[in-house]
């Protein structure tokens, strides 16, 4: 009898969907806004510019079809020089975190120090460090369900 082909791969239950899981769908946002700081910084460290994306449906006028296109956005930067040291605030919702009482920023340093700030805070959100000031702040969001 042969081993059937089903039988070499690794069955798992379905994973929990984000939208399920408000938690989840917080941390994963910031992340993502996160991955974007980091190609900043990175882009800045390196001397080179950086430019987001964003995709749109759109016409095609010579065709008539519609296609996806790379549109440039703006970004801001959570990054910023102060008497000759940066800084780096955590954002969510428009809103600098309180990281611990009364302080909203990083003390940096050096700029060769931004890439490894911003990986560090990346770690802390996945560890869930930070999922109680995001429960925080969408719980005073004007926008929140109801």
């Amino acid at each position: 009898m042969t081993k059937s082909l089903l039988s070499s791969l690794k069955v798992t239950s379905r994973p929990e969907k984000t939208s399920d899981n408000p938690i989840l769908k917080r941390r994963e946002k910031l992340l993502s806004k996160l991955d974007q700081q980091l190609a900043m910084a990175n882009a800045l460290v390196n001397g080179e510019s950086y430019t987001a994306y964003r995709e749109k449906w759109q016409k095609n006028p010579e065709t008539g079809t519609q296609e996806k296109v790379r549109i440039p956005k703006n970004v801001s930067k959570w990054f910023y020089k102060r008497n000759n040291q940066y800084f780096f605030e955590v954002r969510y919702a428009n809103k600098a975190l309180e990281l611990s009482k009364g302080n909203h920023a990083i003390e940096v340093g050096e700029l060769d120090s931004l890439t490894q700030t911003i990986t560090t805070v990346i770690d802390a959100v996945v560890a869930g460090e930070v999922d109680e000031l995001l429960a925080s702040i969408a719980d005073k969001s004007p926008l929140k369900k109801k």
